[in-house]
C-alpha cells in the first residue's frame, strides 16, 4: 500500500514537497512519480531506480528533485519554481524490476494558481 501526501494549492514560483510512504520495504523496487492533468494522459515526472539511477521528465528537469529513503520506505519529490502547467494529480509508483509488476498510490492533487 502506498500513501502519497503533500499536495495543495501554491502560487506560481512556489514550492511543495510530496511524500509517499509504502507499507513494506522499498529496497528492491524502482520508484517514481507520475502526474495526470485534466484531459491529459498520465506522464512520468521523475523516477529513481533501486540502485539510485535518476530520470526526469523534460518539463521538470532543473526544478524538481526526486529522492528516496529505503530506511523509511519513502519516496519524495521536491518541487520548486512551480508553474501553472504543473497542476495535476501526482501519483507515486513502485515497480518490481524482476517481474515488471507496478503498484500505484492514490494520488495527491497539486494546484498551481495565483
Amino acid at each position: 500500500q502506498l500513501q502519497a501526501s503533500g499536495g495543495g494549492l501554491v502560487q506560481p514560483g512556489g514550492s511543495l514537497r510530496l511524500s509517499c510512504r509504502a507499507s513494506e520495504s522499498t529496497f528492491t523496487f524502482n520508484m517514481g512519480w507520475y502526474r495526470q492533468a485534466p484531459g491529459k494522459e498520465r506522464e512520468l515526472v521523475a523516477s529513481v531506480s533501486n540502485i539510485g539511477g535518476i530520470n526526469y521528465g523534460g518539463t521538470v528537469k532543473g526544478r524538481f528533485t526526486i529522492s528516496r529513503d529505503n530506511a523509511e520506505n519513502a519516496l519524495y519529490l521536491q518541487m520548486n519554481f512551480l508553474e501553472p502547467e504543473d497542476t495535476a494529480i501526482y501519483y507515486c509508483q513502485l515497480e518490481q524490476p524482476q517481474t515488471g509488476d507496478r503498484y500505484w498510490g492514490q494520488g495527491t492533487l497539486v494546484t498551481v494558481s495565483s
